[in-house]
């Protein structure tokens, strides 16, 4: 029963670490990513990774982007699918051309360094969602910007990391496979379009015919959880299809409700596992030893995404605030960034030497982000309320 310990711990940790983080006023998911630090292999090891944390970490994070989804606007979503889709591509571009030279630099193979640039082009944007909807900055044009690259991100990153892998990986590159993975998540696209459309509102008729207790909720969570593991089957990440299930949720009269109901489920106890299992990967092994490496590493990764996804959308006539918005937005790599890095310690495209430094690189880039995300949209705000005066 060493679950129900660890669970207890990681509630109590993040309800002294939400009071701690309202106190101080720093974004609450910083307090709770610290709180994992703490309790963690790092500090006071009172909790280790495990596969039972990391599930439950797995059902926060879907259930997080699926109410980000329900509190969407598509037409917002759809209004802002330009800019979304170039600042994705230039925080995928500008990672790798500058985390490559700066890898060789300090003495990484011409291989790993390419890899570790890979590592550094994926975004975690869920850390971002939890800072956005805490300040009430969900539904506007810089947070669609944000969630729209997230989308194009995710897939952008598995075709990278694909190509990657066949490349200079232990597979062998075959264009049939690549273009028949391609081929399936056009299709899991054109099916998300259906679901929407069409086929969520008769779920919905018939689900309400059974009058069953909670059957609208029970309903919304079949639906986020079938096109979670089908996103996962084409070879996305699972919080695709949770987000595009919330889309389809908040199309339907149900919006509100659901919304509400799942984000209490999620914040009362999977969401804080979520954040706090990424605090227990933190560790200090050979910190001392590659201070230098790291310090390097978190300034590249964070100028790149903000550079490059800001600079993006500000030359499609965003100002300065809302740019600097959308580029800080994009800077956790989180989870994503932490799987990327296990594929490629697997399949040695990763040095075993760097991976305690490239793994905390990745842990201080996701909490770094949310102060820097909150600045930016404070100073947004203070802007405009000069302007207005």
């Amino acid at each position: 029963m060493a679950f129900i310990e660890q669970v207890t711990i990681i509630l109590i940790t993040t309800l002294v670490a939400g009071y701690l983080s309202n106190r101080i006023g720093i974004p609450a998911v910083l307090g709770q990513l610290i709180a994992g630090i703490i309790v963690g292999p790092a500090i006071l090891k009172l909790i280790a990774p495990t596969n039972f944390l990391h599930d439950m970490a797995e059902i926060g994070v879907i259930l997080l982007m699926f109410v980000a989804g329900c509190e969407s606007d598509l037409d917002l979503l759809k209004k802002y699918f330009k800019p979304s889709m170039l600042a994705a591509v230039c925080g995928i571009i500008l990672p790798i051309i500058f985390v490559w030279p700066l890898a060789l630099l300090f003495g990484m193979s011409t291989m790993h360094a390419l890899f570790l640039g890979v590592v550094f082009a994926a975004t975690s944007v869920s850390i971002s969602i939890v800072v956005l909807k805490e300040l009430g900055y969900i539904n506007n044009r810089e947070a669609s910007t944000i969630l729209g690259a997230a989308v194009v991100d995710d897939i952008l990153a598995v075709i990278v990391l694909s190509l990657m892998m066949a490349f200079v990986g232990q597979e062998k590159f075959d264009a049939v496979k690549l273009l028949s993975q391609l081929a399936l998540q056009a299709v899991f696209f054109v099916g998300i379009f259906v679901v929407i459309k069409w086929i969520t509102p008769i779920i919905f008729k018939v689900t309400q015919q059974l009058n069953v207790q909670y059957s609208t909720v029970i309903t919304s969570l079949i639906i986020a959880f079938g096109l979670a593991y089908l996103a996962e089957l084409v070879g996305l990440s699972d919080v695709v299809g949770a987000f595009f299930a919330g889309i389809a949720i908040s199309q339907t009269p149900y919006q509100q409700k659901v919304g509400r109901a799942v984000e209490d489920l999620g914040q009362s106890l999977f969401m804080p596992i979520f954040f706090v299992n990424i605090g227990l990967s933190m560790s200090f092994n050979h910190f001392l030893s590659q201070v230098g490496f790291i310090i390097a590493l978190v300034a590249v990764a964070f100028i790149t995404k903000v550079i490059g996804c800001g600079g993006a959308v500000r030359l499609l006539g965003y100002d300065f605030d809302s740019a600097l918005v959308v580029g800080t937005g994009m800077v956790p790599r989180g989870e994503m960034g932490l799987i990327v890095a296990q594929i490629g310690l697997t399949n040695h495209l990763m040095s075993p030497t760097h991976y305690s430094a490239i793994i905390m690189t990745i842990i201080l880039t996701t909490l770094i982000a949310p102060i820097f995300l909150k600045m930016a949209i404070n100073r947004q705000h203070q802007h405009q309320r000069n302007i207005a005066n």
